[in-house]
């Protein structure tokens, strides 16, 4: 059951990456998703740079690559997640080691509570369940 509930969870992961790449993608080409109500704050984001190190990279440049990131972070975790699940029992596995997906899903609960929007702390909270209950029956 532990590898069924691993897959599970790691696939929610991977479609939320992948829904994030592929609007943030869109938003690199024709900003309709992730941009600002407010056309004027997009295009001041776009006129600005970041103090940090003296950041070349506009704020808008900045903002889409973090979008286009965490979609990758978001589709390797769930991808390890759902390799973890297929290979369970070829790999030796400590229960401390199930306890990673755990840690991170709450994470990106964490986040998505106090950061996102309710899809995400949704998603998130389901595949979180799926990890807890894969490390408890384990």
């Amino acid at each position: 059951m532990s590898k069924l509930l691993l897959i599970c969870g790691g696939l929610v992961f991977v479609g939320m990456g992948l829904v994030h790449g592929l609007v943030s993608g869109a938003d690199v080409l024709r900003p309709t998703q992730f941009t600002p109500v407010d056309d004027s704050v997009r295009l001041g984001m776009k006129s600005t740079t970041v103090r940090f190190l003296k950041a070349r990279a506009t704020v808008w440049d900045a903002w889409l690559g973090f979008n286009l990131s965490h979609s990758l972070g978001m589709l390797v975790f769930g991808a390890a997640a759902v390799w973890f699940g297929l290979n369970l029992e070829r790999v030796p596995v400590s229960s401390a080691a199930l306890a990673a997906p755990v840690v991170i899903g709450l994470l990106y609960l964490l986040l998505a509570v106090r950061f996102w929007f309710w899809a995400p702390a949704v998603s998130s909270a389901i595949a979180t369940a799926c990890f807890v209950a894969a490390w408890w029956g384990y």
